[in-house]
């Protein structure tokens, strides 16, 4: 396997390590697809790999028997399989590809020894934990608090600013499982935003078209989790 260049990395979290600790990391590092709707770590499963997102979106799923909704999601700022880092090796959350893409997988005991051999390593990823948290924390504050509507645009911001382009692909379906709500509720909903000229949806793709207007109607259930990202990892690219 050819070795990867730090400065060519797009998971945020690799690019903003040390060249130290990246030197940790980076043999150990294989590109792996991320394929629609595949299950990168089952709940309940073992966790043998972490994966840093270079491209695509991964859904954090909770279930039980009669319902599951997103709880989280990662992108290019992020790591999936963050339990590794807290001492334990299986976790009841699933995590869905959402949309295609490309990742570096790691096996968690090379993962483990990296950090073992490194504090500053440690500190960094374990800032990310935090941040994935506060988002989830920040999720369950949406529900219980926002309409669909509000809830909504929040999800279509918080895509966006993983896959960085106004083209989105979120299904009825998806978006339903994201939300926790009725596809019906979902269909009304986008109906709204589209009336009010936010987006434009068509056939599993949503294009948006006023971001501004979407932050002011998700209102605070968006911008919390992502400021402390910038406070822990630096400014995130724009998006357009």
């Amino acid at each position: 396997m050819s070795s990867l260049s730090q400065s060519s990395v797009r998971n945020r979290i690799l690019a903003s390590l040390s060249a130290d600790d990246f030197a940790l990391l980076e043999p150990h590092l294989e590109p792996v697809p991320l394929t629609f709707r595949s299950t990168v770590i089952p709940a309940g499963a073992p966790i043998q790999d972490v994966f840093f997102v270079e491209r695509g979106l991964v859904s954090l799923i909770a279930q039980n028997d009669d319902a599951r909704i997103e709880v989280g999601m990662v992108g290019p700022e992020g790591l999936v399989g963050v339990n590794a880092l807290l001492g334990t090796d299986t976790s009841p959350i699933s995590s869905l590809v959402q949309a295609d893409g490309e990742a570096l997988r790691m096996a968690t005991d090379w993962l483990h020894a990296a950090v073992g051999e490194s504090a500053t390593l440690h500190v960094c990823l374990l800032r990310y934990v935090q941040f994935l948290m506060i988002q989830t924390a920040q999720t369950a504050y949406a529900n219980a608090n926002f309409d669909v509507e509000a809830r909504l645009a929040r999800w279509v911001l918080m895509t966006q600013d993983r896959l960085g382009r106004a083209d989105l692909p979120l299904t009825h379906e998806f978006l339903s499982l994201m939300l926790g709500t009725r596809r019906s509720s979902v269909t009304t909903a986008l109906h709204v935003l589209e009336g009010n000229g936010l987006i434009r949806a068509t056939r599993g793709i949503i294009n948006v078209r006023d971001r501004d207007k979407l932050m002011e109607l998700a209102d605070d259930s968006y911008g919390l989790a992502e400021a402390e990202y910038e406070r822990l990892f630096g400014r995130r690219p724009s998006v357009h």
